[in-house]
């Protein structure tokens, strides 16, 4: 089946081209990626946009929309599941990841900033598509299937990092 998903990128931060130059480019086919992979290429027309913005703006949307008043890495904001029938695209939602966030966390789990706004934007579109990981089957699934999508971008696993810090570990 020929992909249909619209993926409108947008860069609110000017942070985002001087870290990752090829930053909207990756947003796209990382989402296209893991739409086509949950759907199997679903022929029928979605549309997903994708905001780059900064920490405070992220921050923002975090305390207007869940409470939380602190950045964190990607937010994502599900509006449609389902094709109205009319043949235009059905809007799947908005995912909006924080420059900041993204870049400190990839150097913590010294790991390349494009292979965690990759793993970021798969976890945000798989939320879109209604996934979660409420409960610890819910989060398995939803990381075996973040994993797989990564790999056929070829990025490790992003798992892998958080098992390395753990094991390394000092006791308290």
């Amino acid at each position: 089946m020929t992909s249909v998903l619209t993926v409108d990128v947008a860069i609110q931060a000017a942070e985002w081209p001087v870290l990752l130059p090829d930053a909207e480019t990756m947003a796209r086919e990382t989402a296209v990626a893991a739409w086509s992979r949950v759907t199997g290429g679903s022929d029928s027309p979605a549309e997903i946009s994708i905001l780059l913005a900064d920490d405070s703006a992220v921050q923002q949307l975090n305390k207007d929309h869940r409470g939380q008043d602190r950045p964190t890495n990607v937010l994502s904001f599900p509006i449609g599941t389902a094709d109205e029938g009319d043949g235009s695209p059905v809007m799947l939602g908005d995912v909006v990841l924080a420059c900041g966030v993204v870049a400190r966390e990839a150097a913590a789990q010294g790991k390349p900033v494009a292979a965690h706004l990759r793993h970021l934007v798969v976890h945000g579109v798989l939320h879109l598509l209604g996934y979660d990981h409420e409960t610890d089957p819910d989060a398995v699934s939803m990381e075996s299937l973040e994993i797989e999508i990564l790999q056929s971008l070829a990025i490790p696993n992003p798992y892998h990092y958080r098992e390395a810090a753990e094991d390394t570990a000092l006791p308290l």
